[in-house]
């Protein structure tokens, strides 16, 4: 759509379908966290298993984001978007009546995929939605839904398994995706206009099953490998990744000597700068999705809150990263690795003083000392993440900024997964050691892996070259 075109009617309901349907996939992943211990009574899982139940959808969704994105070029973007939004709806249902907790984990593998199909979708729809001068004000409110998205998955999640609705007790944290799901299709069949896909296009199967083998053969035995103590396969597995990566390597040149489809393309895997950024995102983002999972059953296992309280007390650090983000926003594309460095070094900080006030194992729990630090923690988060992603894409040509986004959003995943598996070892490891009975040990383990991926981001930022962010004359995306 041009700056001459007549704005399309029904663009703004449009909008609300794409942004209801971000914000259900990003809602889904914080409303989980406080539902672990809930879920582990209720089907007496192991601590494995917990585990699997949080990286199965981070694994699945990093692996499908660059496959559903170049299929939504092929087929059309609101084809793929009404059937990624289906396929998570009907997920999110099989996750909300599953019988066992491996039923469960299945179900989180296909709502991963149902992700992956819509997300990259939505802000691709926004230019055949907008005229440029519209544009500026449609993007701002996919950042606006994810910091709400943030702030109310915690709250939300401990609400509704609370209020125990119909006797369901964690159940409708995923049921109440299929009513805002079916909303969420009929809004785009009506008013999202219909693109045509460029049929010509192909994807890289191969270099989709060398990489999930890859990630794999690294994050199975992480996870497993504690319940099943270590047998020497594990540890063959993990030393498997490497010669399995490497193949995806060649298998990537290969494909880009002949002309042929490549999931990473060729270009970034020879772009040091683009790797070495890369790693560090893998690095942040390894730090989060694994704290809270232990942080939530540290608060409901080993202190007796409620869902509900453990979701309020975790709002501190969303609300940190809502008012970060809000203010990296207006500080544009100015001292990108001093932010990083400072963003990282909070996070360190605020990592290090929740060791420093967790009570000890017979003191009772006060929430309001975990303020302080969370929130800290969330401002570090919102301050780093921006200018991470534009220096890291700075070293990228303008050819490759789009697939070079998609692969940096799904090291983004990996590194969530690879958390998981390193900071669920960690806690539960030392958990079996004291009995079940030390939490504040376990926590106080745990926290050591995340601090130190932190401040490996504030030290290993600097390596990076100073990327040539110039600022702009304002512009609308599609400039």
């Amino acid at each position: 759509m041009t700056e001459e075109d007549e704005p399309r009617p029904g663009r703004w309901i449009a909008m609300a379908a794409l942004l209801v349907a971000g914000f259900m996939n990003l809602i889904d992943v914080t409303i989980v966290n406080v539902a672990i211990p809930s879920l582990q009574a209720a089907f007496a899982a192991t601590d494995s298993q917990i585990e699997w139940v949080v990286a199965a959808y981070i694994l699945s969704f990093a692996l499908c984001l660059l496959p559903a994105g170049r299929l939504g070029d092929v087929v059309g973007r609101r084809r793929m978007f009404v059937i990624g939004v289906g396929w998570f709806t009907v997920a999110s249902a099989l996750c909300g009546l599953a019988p066992s907790v491996e039923a469960l984990v299945g179900a989180r593998v296909l709502q991963g995929i149902g992700g992956a199909m819509m997300t990259p979708q939505t802000l691709a729809l926004v230019p055949a939605l907008f005229p440029p001068r519209e544009r500026g004000a449609a993007f701002a409110l996919f950042g606006l839904s994810a910091g709400l998205a943030a702030v109310t998955g915690p709250v939300l999640g401990g609400f509704l398994i609370g209020a125990d609705i119909a006797g369901l007790d964690w159940r409708p944290i995923f049921l109440v995706n299929v009513p805002v799901g079916v909303l969420a299709i009929a809004a785009a069949m009506r008013f999202v206009p219909k693109i045509p896909g460029a049929a010509d296009l192909r994807l890289d199967y191969a270099g989709v099953a060398l990489a999930g083998v890859a990630l794999m053969l690294l994050l199975f035995p992480l996870i497993e490998g504690r319940q099943l103590g270590w047998p020497i396969w594990c540890f063959a597995m993990m030393a498997g990744a490497v010669p399995m990566t490497a193949a995806f390597v060649l298998w990537q040149r290969r494909q880009a000597r002949r002309g042929a489809p490549q999931l990473v393309p060729a270009t970034l895997l020879a772009n040091a700068d683009y790797v070495a950024g890369s790693a560090l995102a893998t690095m942040l983002f390894a730090g989060v999705p694994g704290f809270f999972l232990v942080f939530a059953v540290f608060l409901q296992v080993g202190n007796g809150l409620t869902p509900l309280e453990s979701g309020v007390t975790t709002m501190p650090f969303s609300l940190g990263v809502l008012a970060a983000s809000v203010l990296s926003g207006r500080l544009g594309t100015r001292w990108p690795r001093q932010r990083i460095a400072a963003g990282a070094g909070l996070l360190v900080l605020g990592m290090t003083l929740l060791r420093l006030l967790l009570p000890g194992e017979t003191e009772p729990l006060s929430r309001l000392v975990f303020v302080l630090p969370l929130g800290l923690a969330g401002l570090g988060l919102g301050t780093a993440v921006s200018p991470l992603f534009q220096t890291v894409l700075a070293n990228v040509g303008d050819r490759d900024t789009g697939v070079g986004s998609g692969v940096l959003q799904s090291f983004q995943q990996v590194g969530g997964a690879l958390g998981v598996a390193v900071m669920g070892q960690l806690f539960f490891g030392t958990l079996r050691v004291t009995g079940g009975e030390g939490f504040t040990q376990a926590l106080t383990a745990a926290l050591w892996f995340n601090a130190a991926a932190f401040l490996a981001v504030a030290l290993l930022v600097w390596r990076l070259p100073e990327p040539q962010l110039v600022p702009k004359p304002r512009a609308t995306p599609a400039e």
